[in-house]
């Protein structure tokens, strides 16, 4: 997956199709790679802005005060990272995974990788281990802000195919469960919990 940090990037969006966007006074939202779209998002649609621009404003200041943007002739550049508590609920109910909590990663966007990660649980294996695997294997973005003095990180997960990502967690998990039960005394075969028995028949491990 592709990070993207607010606290770093600079949006480029292309100034007429902003002027269109604005001239309609429908909702639309930029997204990170500056391109404008409309009502209904998907899953696709990682956006920066989501909303109706005061076509009143000029365009320094018509999508709000947490918002720096600077007209280049036909260029239009925007820093969004002042914003990124109103980011976080536009995006949220469309991301793969949310990560802005304290308490971290505690669901995923599907019934069927909830399925995955609720019976992976039984091994030990955590959201945040489902998580790395997503970010490495799957194409997607991570829109977040990271700062490193002193740490933070907040981030949301968009995973461009779902059922790909379903696939690379079950196997992921799989291989994972049948390695404990095949090298940790704790979950040797004969010591499996009813509830482990059917978390690894789940993912089609005989026991």
């Amino acid at each position: 997956m592709n990070k993207f940090n607010l606290f770093k990037e600079i949006i480029v969006a292309k100034k007429e199709d902003l002027q269109e966007a604005v001239d309609s006074s429908k909702t639309f939202g930029i997204q990170v790679d500056g391109k404008v779209c409309y009502e209904p998002f998907t899953i696709h649609d990682v956006l920066i802005y989501k909303g109706i621009a005061d076509k009143e404003m000029p365009f320094e200041s018509a999508f709000g005060k947490n918002y720096q943007v600077v007209v280049d002739n036909e260029r239009v550049l925007i820093k969004a990272f002042a914003n990124w508590q109103e980011i976080i609920g536009f995006n949220a109910p469309r991301a793969t995974y949310n990560d802005t909590t304290s308490d971290g990663v505690d669901e995923l966007s599907t019934k069927e990788m909830e399925n995955i990660g609720w019976h992976a649980s039984e091994f030990g294996i955590k959201y945040r281990d489902l998580v790395d695997i997503l970010e490495e294997q799957c194409e997607g973005t991570l829109i977040c802000i990271e700062q490193e003095d002193p740490y933070q990180f907040s981030g949301l997960g968009f995973v461009d195919d779902l059922n790909e990502a379903r696939d690379v967690l079950f196997t992921f998990c799989k291989k994972e469960i049948e390695r404990l039960i095949s090298t940790d005394d704790d979950f040797k075969k004969e010591k499996l919990s009813d509830d482990e028995k059917e978390a690894a028949e789940f993912f089609g491990i005989a026991i």
